[in-house]
């Protein structure tokens, strides 16, 4: 099926030649320049992987890492979908969570621990791979003692509540010889594949701007989002970090600048601790500015793009299926995927096959940046930060 917006399919194929890898039979799209920073690409091992990981065919062990809403719904039954990996045991701090898990996905007794003793998990064989999956000041911790226990970790978005915590979390996977992936899910999704094409390869001409909306309606409080604690921020770190990663892979590039403001708070019995909503301008090295919103008082949910010559529209976009594209050429024809399964699928060959992951620790690194500079500047009225990744 020929894809709107191009003038052949063999130059889809071109595009797609350098920007792919294989998973079995099937094909998905690498953005290959949707990082661009001045970190180095130190979380990829020097040496040979861990033991458990040496067979090229072997289907690699996950452990998921909290077992809250994400963990139930998506990425437990994306695993049972996966062809290079499966779900091979969980951390829990709730015993009757253990109970129904372990019932209900034939989990071994000796594959479930509690956070106390996580650490043993260094010695069970089963396991290869630790994805962590808690709230987001938790991240850091996690991963460097999975990382420390020689495991493999993918860490759940954003990658930390600060830049420093995110520089540890590196610089423990480089220490142990173990890589560090983010859950950045969308880069294994055709209808994003299609905009960072559309976008790199100026398919339409020169990128002029980029709009991304991504929020929803927080319903009643209690829940760890809107304690700054545990979320480290509100929207912009649970919804905004969407429309960071898609303006940063429509142009396969980082911004220079951002500014910022918060919204109006009419909920002051939530937001009290993190922002209602948030609204930032991301400045590109060619002129292109995004503008970009998020919030936890407003459902919307689209990323957009215009060229010299067309422009392109995602809406639903980022949410987990439903997903609908357009182009001034007409309509996307794409499927929805298991996202999480194509995710976790390529993610584990990368760390099979001891290569970089498409979404490395530091891209996570990268946006953190990016996230705690929107905060700077909103908290100063709106100036003007530039953002530097050395």
């Amino acid at each position: 099926m020929k894809p709107n917006g191009m003038n052949s399919e063999n130059s889809r194929r071109t595009f797609l030649k350098g920007l792919t890898f294989t998973i079995g039979s099937s094909v998905i799209g690498i953005p290959l320049f949707s990082f661009c920073s001045g970190e180095s690409s130190g979380s990829q091992p020097e040496e040979k992987q861990t033991g458990s990981a040496a067979s090229q065919n072997k289907k690699l062990g996950i452990a998921l890492v909290g077992l809250g809403g994400y963990s139930t719904h998506q990425l437990a039954p994306a695993l049972q979908e996966t062809k290079n990996c499966y779900l091979a045991g969980i951390v829990t701090g709730t015993p009757s969570k253990a109970e129904t898990w372990k019932a209900k996905y034939n989990i071994p007794d000796k594959n479930i621990y509690n956070y106390q003793n996580f650490d043993q998990i260094a010695e069970n064989k089963d396991i290869d791979i630790v994805y962590v999956v808690l709230p987001n000041a938790m991240h850091a911790e996690y991963t460097i003692r999975a990382a420390k226990a020689g495991k493999h970790v993918i860490c759940e978005k954003p990658m930390a509540t600060s830049v420093e915590d995110a520089q540890r979390m590196l610089e423990a996977c480089r220490q142990n010889k173990v890589q560090l992936a983010i859950g950045y899910r969308l880069h294994y999704d055709p209808f994003h594949q299609r905009v960072m094409e559309l976008g790199q390869k100026q398919v339409f001409g020169k990128v002029k701007s980029i709009r991304a909306h991504n929020g929803f309606t927080m319903g009643g409080p209690g829940s760890w989002r809107l304690d700054r604690e545990r979320s480290g921020g509100g929207p912009l770190m649970d919804m905004g970090i969407y429309c960071v990663q898609g303006a940063c892979y429509t142009l396969g590039k980082a911004p220079v600048a951002v500014t910022a403001k918060f919204g109006e708070v009419t909920r002051p019995e939530l937001f009290s601790e993190v922002e209602q909503s948030i609204s930032w301008r991301m400045e590109f090295e060619d002129g292109v500015i995004a503008e970009c919103n998020s919030s936890y008082a407003e459902r919307e949910d689209f990323l957009e793009g215009k060229a010299e010559k067309g422009w392109w529209r995602l809406g639903p976009s980022f949410g987990y299926e439903g997903k609908q594209g357009e182009t001034s050429q007409g309509r996307m024809n794409y499927p929805n995927i298991f996202e999480q399964a194509w995710q976790m699928d390529g993610q584990a060959e990368s760390f099979r096959n001891n290569n970089s992951s498409i979404v490395p620790g530091e891209m996570g690194l990268r946006d953190v940046r990016i996230l705690m500079a929107i905060y700077e500047s909103a908290r100063s009225g709106g100036k003007r930060v530039p953002i530097s990744y050395k």
